[in-house]
């Protein structure tokens, strides 16, 4: 399980896959997400900019990144 600790009360979707190293870009990561390959808490998600929060869980493909404060 990878982790991002938020440096704010939030981060967004695409930043996080990103800083978590589950997409190389911002690009890609916005392709995982628009694909709907990305989920958060169980959840697929379509919009890059979600914001997420402490305790949210995003499922990446085989990657799953946990946001931490």
């Amino acid at each position: 399980m990878l982790t991002v600790k938020l440096r704010d009360d939030h981060i967004r979707l695409g930043q996080a896959i990103k800083a978590a190293g589950a997409a190389g870009s911002g690009v890609e990561a916005k392709f995982l997400i628009k694909d709907g390959l990305v989920k958060v808490n169980g959840e697929t998600e379509y919009q890059r900019g979600k914001k997420l929060y402490d305790g949210d869980v995003v499922q990446c493909g085989d990657e799953t990144i946990r946001i931490i404060k």
